[in-house]
């Protein structure tokens, strides 16, 4: 594990492929080791060790990850009836870059932020930095 590898933003936990207002933004953040996320009221939807993740990135850009057994599919983006993020989820986000050097390297493509608003960078890059942080996806 690797507790130097720190890394936070609002994905959307895609709760159902076909109703776009239960693809909520969750809060996450991987900070010493430790990957958390959170909900728009700011409970806790897991906490887990890096090295305890599974799971893999998918052809389409969603990050498939295994926590405790169960299945989350997060995407960089959600629909246009999803929910916003909540100003606590905002300012949570803000507060961990505040403290944190963000990571510098190759941002999206043109194609993917001008057609997807850059999710596919998003979840690709939450990928790479939980790899770096040992855990173990495909």
């Amino acid at each position: 594990m690797h507790p130097q590898v720190a890394h936070a933003g609002i994905v959307y936990w895609r709760r159902s492929l076909w109703n776009g207002m239960r693809c909520v933004p969750v809060l996450m953040t991987l900070d010493q080791g430790w990957l958390r996320a959170r909900d728009r009221r700011g409970v806790e939807v897991f906490a887990v060790p890096a090295g305890q993740v599974g799971g893999r990135l998918t052809r389409l850009g969603t990050l498939l990850l295994d926590v405790g057994g169960r299945r989350y599919a997060l995407v960089g983006r959600g629909s246009d009836v999803s929910p916003r993020p909540s100003a606590d989820q905002e300012r949570g986000c803000a507060d961990f870059w505040a403290r944190h050097t963000p990571p510098t390297g190759d941002g999206p493509g043109v194609l993917d932020q001008v057609f997807n608003g850059a999710a596919a960078f998003h979840t690709r890059s939450w990928r790479d930095a939980l790899v770096r942080a040992g855990a173990p996806l495909r």
